[in-house]
């Protein structure tokens, strides 16, 4: 029995160390930054893409920010999930309630592998998983936008989940099994419009993250990508936007186009719900990227 004993307690702690090995958070250093100048232009382009002010604008009187109030970036926002409850941080410029002094490679190991300046695993209620799809130029020029943006003095509470979930380490276990930056569909390199819909939509336009329905652990079921999910902060459900859903199926690429811009259906319906922002932030863009975003969701595989 005392050899047995013995046998146990290794074997656990061998699985011990392989686990704290294997859930450690992995990020790049400076050197492995690209030799480029990040232009805050294409960060504007970035930051409307990627609907950062939805989550991180502060919101006013208890509502969701509007007009130049979305560009106080200092976060609050409560997200109550099945896992528990997620508060947005602060990411303006500010010094020490925000992200002023983050270096480029810090807020890049944040965006496309979801690590901290302090080492600490993020949760994937920040999209970072998709993130992680795009190009780091488009990173780098985010973070070179946001500087210019207001600093705001303003820090938010920490996240209120518990056990297992609490356990900010296992999130390196959920980033081995369910991170990939590969793209989720195959596109001929040459068709620009679509290879431009597959950088915003699987990208920084994390769409997949709503749309997509996820397994026990909040991990994406890829297979049912983009097919439509419970809505994870309430009542209801997001959509399916593949060709097998009823908006895209029924709808031309012109009505996707159109909606994105206006926010009216072809019926003359109008976007509703935690779309509003998305497509608020979609008008933003250029027009030609709307038209990507289109082409994308006309091409991709129907998942009933």
């Amino acid at each position: 029995m005392r050899r047995i004993g013995i046998v146990v307690l290794s074997l656990l702690s061998i699985g011990l160390v392989a686990a704290w090995w294997l859930s450690r958070p992995l990020a790049i250093l400076a050197e492995d930054l690209p030799d480029y100048a990040p232009d805050p232009v294409k960060g504007e382009r970035v930051f409307w893409a990627g609907g950062c002010a939805s989550c991180h604008a502060t919101p006013v009187d208890g509502r969701r920010a509007a007009g130049q109030d979305k560009l106080q970036l200092g976060g609050g926002m409560q997200l109550d999930t099945p896992f528990g409850i997620f508060r947005v941080p602060n990411i303006s410029s500010h010094e020490t309630d925000g992200i002023g002094r983050w270096s480029m490679v810090e807020f890049v190991n944040a965006m496309q592998h979801g690590v901290s300046p302090s080492g600490e695993h993020y949760y994937p209620s920040f999209p970072y998983p998709s993130y992680a799809r795009m190009d780091v130029e488009d990173v780098m020029d985010l973070r070179v936008y946001l500087e210019t943006l207001p600093a705001v003095g303003r820090r938010s509470a920490g996240h209120s989940l518990s056990l297992p979930w609490s356990l900010r380490r296992g999130v390196g276990l959920w980033k081995r099994r369910y991170m990939d930056s590969d793209p989720v569909v195959p596109i001929d390199a040459s068709n620009h419009e679509l290879m431009r819909g597959r950088e915003i939509v699987e990208g920084v336009g994390h769409c997949g993250e709503c749309h997509s329905p996820r397994d026990r652990f909040g991990g994406p079921i890829m297979k049912r990508w983009l097919a439509g999910a419970a809505s994870l902060e309430g009542q209801g459900r997001v959509p399916n936007i593949t060709r097998a859903g009823s908006n895209v199926k029924e709808w031309t690429q012109e009505d996707i186009v159109y909606y994105l811009e206006s926010g009216f259906t072809p019926d003359f319906d109008t976007v509703g719900g935690t779309m509003v922002a998305v497509q608020e932030n979609m008008a933003m863009l250029p027009a030609s990227d709307r038209e990507a975003v289109a082409a994308y969701l006309k091409y991709i595989p129907a998942v009933e």
